[in-house]
């Protein structure tokens, strides 16, 4: 039997960055459509705002997928996302979709 510090990772990472990436693309999506139906029919305040917040989130998401892509990339044998991090990312993703709901009503 192999313990933890046998264990060959393959392509684990690889495809690990991979998904940050694609989950990053959907934000930066999220963000852009957000920003179109803002200005859809007219800017108002509100749509302002929370085209304004979602491209600040989406900015912190960046700032999260990319030091995680980063760490991913680094070492052949990358560490645990920390649970600030994977937070920060849940909280990016809420966002994102609560300041959607916002601008659809």
């Amino acid at each position: 039997m192999t313990g933890a510090a046998d264990r060959d990772p393959g392509l684990q990472p690889e495809r690990t960055r991979l998904a940050w990436r694609r989950t990053t693309l959907s934000c930066t999506v999220a963000a852009v459509l957000a920003a179109k139906q803002s200005l859809h029919g007219g800017a108002t305040a509100v749509g302002l705002v929370a085209a304004a917040l979602s491209g600040l989130v989406w900015l912190g998401f960046l700032a999260v997928a990319h030091r995680r892509i980063q760490s991913l990339t680094r070492s052949a044998r990358p560490g645990v996302l920390r649970a600030r991090e994977a937070g920060a990312a849940v909280a990016c993703v809420a966002a994102l979709a609560l300041f959607a709901v916002a601008m659809l009503l």
